[in-house]
């Protein structure tokens, strides 16, 4: 049994480092006034361009700054559609996923077609000595690689940054709160979105080539699967806040690990009820069942100076 927990607890997490990273992005996004539904977009192509970048360079690390520039082309056209165009975000959000999802996929014809795409070169486990041992925790946080690792330090920073007590995070949060306020305080309320657009596709991007170099070594069609949409529930489940959007994407992770897990548990549970979980807490989130929340009053709201 204890053989069991530290697999789940190993696979919950290792299955919450891509999430982490696209939520945290997600909730810069959103607490700035952006819904950035195309997320699922910009990991899918950090992704493929990770992949792409490694299997042409024989590097991972060059996969890895091959996934970021990708994503920050994606972000930039998020931005100038959702910030300058004032286009309606959720419509461009999806439609950038529907693009990136078609993109993709034509694009892995063509580059892996042959099959090089199955085995690309990543990053492998780097154990952290005595720590590793530890029961349940170890296997789960100290047997990441290397990738993975940046990943848990980049989501800890932005989490950091996102509090209501520094420069940036009082920044973001006027903004997402009253942007023609916060214009009129001196803020400037354009850079500040796109600012975090941006870091949103490198964050989500990031967290494509996690799942693409570091998990599976790989690329595959749609191997996002839809994390970047459930990283947009997750912060619906965290109440836009930064720490419980973290333990809503653990216990996604380790939902998931269940579905693997649960007949070695002994527990007799369906896997599309598991998979339905994460969308049900959301769910009981935003009605208030499990407490108040409350998006930022500007979240999906155009800026148009002098309003």
């Amino acid at each position: 049994m204890s053989a069991v927990l530290d697999e789940l607890a190993a696979g919950g997490v290792r299955l919450a480092v891509p999430l982490l990273l696209a939520s945290a992005g997600e909730l810069l996004s959103e607490r700035a006034g952006v819904l950035n539904l195309s997320v699922e977009g910009m990991m899918l192509t950090g992704a493929f361009a990770g992949a792409a970048g490694a299997l042409a360079s024989g590097s991972a690390a060059v996969g890895v700054l091959t996934a970021l520039a990708a994503g920050l082309t994606v972000a930039l056209l998020q931005a100038v559609l959702s910030v300058t165009l004032r286009a309606d975000q959720i419509v461009t959000g999806i439609t950038i996923n529907a693009l990136a999802l078609g993109g993709t996929t034509y694009g892995a014809r063509l580059l892996f077609g042959d099959g090089a795409g199955d085995s690309v070169p990543g990053f492998d486990p780097l154990p952290v000595p005595v720590l590793h041992d530890l029961p349940v925790l170890g296997p789960a946080l100290f047997e990441q690689s290397a990738l993975g690792y940046l990943a848990c330090a980049v989501t800890g920073a932005l989490a950091v940054g996102l509090a209501r007590r520094t420069p940036w995070g009082l920044a973001i949060d006027a903004v997402g709160e009253d942007a023609t306020t916060a214009d009129r305080c001196g803020l400037p309320v354009r850079a500040v979105r796109y600012a975090v657009v941006l870091l949103t596709g490198a964050v989500s991007a990031l967290a494509g080539a996690q799942l693409a170099l570091s998990e599976v070594h790989a690329f595959s069609d749609n191997i996002t699967a839809g994390i970047g949409y459930l990283a947009v529930v997750a912060v619906i489940a965290g109440r836009w806040r930064a720490w419980p959007t973290v333990l809503a994407c653990l216990f996604f992770g380790v939902v998931q690990a269940l579905q693997f897990a649960a007949p070695a548990l002994g527990l007799h549970v369906s896997a599309p009820l598991l998979t339905t979980l994460p969308y049900l807490f959301a769910l009981l989130a935003v009605s208030g069942l499990v407490g108040r929340s409350r998006a930022p009053a500007a979240l999906t709201v155009p800026f148009v100076r002098g309003t």
